[in-house]
């Protein structure tokens, strides 16, 4: 399996929309309602949320395409904060369970677009979460066991967690 990630432009949108639809939850991808199908309301707004977030005049986060081979695949990001910068990730449902997820992250950190060095990394996931919990367990976390909330990665290279406030920044993944 060969991953790669791509810094978001519009191409990449188009194929991460495509990715998203045929294989994730509006829920999992972005804010939506309980319930919400994929229409064509939906997929505008998948489009204007991106757009706004990562490929407008004053992005927030940044944003790569992950791409199993060759194929969008799902997203990973960066949002930087005032104390540190958080990390999101998802990804389809054919790309799940395979090492995808880790691999993505692992190349985002080795690039220069990563954290900077001592820039805490946090990732914010539920305890139900199996799949992002294995992911960060994979890049050497340790994740509390229990409780809802942010996994505080105290510095770029994934050296140990702390628990912090609530959130929703690590979707389906690996």
């Amino acid at each position: 399996m060969d991953v790669r990630i791509d810094p978001l432009d519009e191409r990449g949108l188009a194929e991460l929309l495509d990715a998203a639809v045929r294989g994730a939850d509006p829920g999992e991808v972005m804010p939506a309602g309980p319930g919400a199908v994929w229409d064509a309301a939906l997929r505008s707004g998948f489009l204007a949320f991106h757009r706004s977030r990562s490929l407008g005049p004053a992005p927030v986060e940044r944003t790569w395409v992950i791409r199993v081979d060759g194929r969008a695949a799902g997203a990973v990001r960066l949002q930087p904060g005032p104390d540190d910068t958080e990390l999101g990730i998802w990804l389809a449902r054919g790309a799940r369970g395979r090492g995808a997820g880790t691999a993505a992250v692992r190349q985002l950190l080795a690039t220069a677009a990563g954290p900077g060095s001592g820039v805490p990394l946090v990732a914010r996931t539920t305890a139900s979460n199996v799949a992002a919990l294995g992911l960060l367990r994979a890049l050497g976390a340790d994740p509390e066991p229990g409780g809802e909330g942010a996994v505080t990665l105290p510095t770029a290279t994934v050296d140990h967690v702390q628990r912090r406030g609530p959130g929703h920044g690590v979707g389906p993944t690996d």
